[in-house]
């Protein structure tokens, strides 16, 4: 079990799994896609020889800045990108980097992110509405929220937060944003409270959660990163090369997991062909069919691992 670095707090989520998965070799060269507090990188960069080579993306330049002080004693192979994996492929590409040997990609909010109140990621703090990943991007929740339409408010809510109660809670911001814009997390979750019916409030989680989530995604394009992330990595593997992909809410988890079997897919001629015509080759096979889980020792030492899956393919030979 590799060691917790006391200095950052819990260790990564699935950090053996991850390791296990990855199959490292101390020679090879893997990209961690989503640095966050480069706990995994740690763990990667530790089990390279002097030949391995970590590439470290993150959209997040606070990120980026930790992990360069963090990973100090590895900075002989290690090579911080400051990008979005949705632009992997030409990531790679100006790196000179033609294949790598195994890509991790741990999705969604890092808990650095969420602890720091001031990025306005957390219902539990009252902070300006914010929600960037990129501190640089020109969209942020205060946008989203104060002049985004009635309907576009409702469809985010319930395809990116499937919170059933999304008419009402647009509802009730557009008609708060009448008076004036809403600045704050703490004016927004409240707000989403009091338009939730009295049986919604007796739910073990917050009810700010699930829009919380919704805005997020939105303004960061979370979801539609996704699939050219995964077939630019696909591409990018060296034969025997492997994926890992980290999700946290089932909406991610679907996207990953059809965009998996869909690369593990070869022929897609009809059944009745007698010889393929499509021409298409597998690019991933399955590792891993279903997901793997926390177990109950991780989840004692880190709740915020009980919502995570790991995915896991393997480059094809073709």
């Amino acid at each position: 079990m590799p060691e917790l670095d006391k200095d950052y707090g819990h260790k990564p989520v699935l950090l053996r799994e991850c390791l296990e998965a990855l199959a490292i070799r101390p020679d090879g060269t893997y990209v961690d896609g989503t640095l966050g507090r480069a706990g995994h990188s740690l763990e990667i960069l530790r089990r390279l020889t002097e030949g391995g080579r970590l590439i470290g993306i993150d959209r997040d330049m606070t990120a980026i800045e930790a992990a360069r002080e963090r990973l100090a004693a590895f900075s002989d192979r290690v090579t911080l990108v400051h990008g979005n994996f949705s632009d992997l492929g030409n990531i790679l590409r100006d790196l000179g980097v033609e294949a790598v040997d195994g890509m991790l990609f741990d999705l969604g909010v890092s808990s650095p992110q969420l602890d720091e109140a001031r990025r306005g990621f957390s219902y539990m703090h009252d902070a300006p509405l914010d929600m960037r990943m990129d501190t640089t991007a020109a969209l942020d929740a205060r946008q989203v929220v104060n002049t985004w339409s009635y309907e576009e408010l409702r469809r985010i809510l319930f395809d990116y937060g499937e919170e059933r109660y999304a008419p009402q809670i647009a509802r009730a911001i557009v008609r708060r944003r009448e008076e004036g814009p809403i600045e704050t997390t703490g004016e927004l979750a409240e707000l989403i409270r009091t338009a939730m019916p009295p049986q919604a409030l007796r739910e073990k989680q917050h009810p700010a959660k699930r829009s919380f989530q919704a805005i997020r995604i939105a303004v960061n394009g979370e979801l539609e990163a996704l699939p050219p992330m995964l077939r630019s990595a696909a591409e990018g593997l060296r034969p025997g090369g492997r994926l890992a992909v980290i999700t946290f809410h089932s909406l991610e988890d679907r996207i990953v997991k059809q965009a998996m079997r869909e690369l593990a897919t070869g022929c897609t001629c009809p059944p009745e062909f007698p010889v393929c015509v499509c021409g298409k080759k597998p690019k991933l096979k399955l590792v891993t069919r279903k997901p793997t889980v926390a177990g109950e020792e991780e989840l004692e030492e880190n709740p915020r691992a009980r919502s995570a899956k790991l995915r896991v393919a393997e480059r094809t030979e073709y």
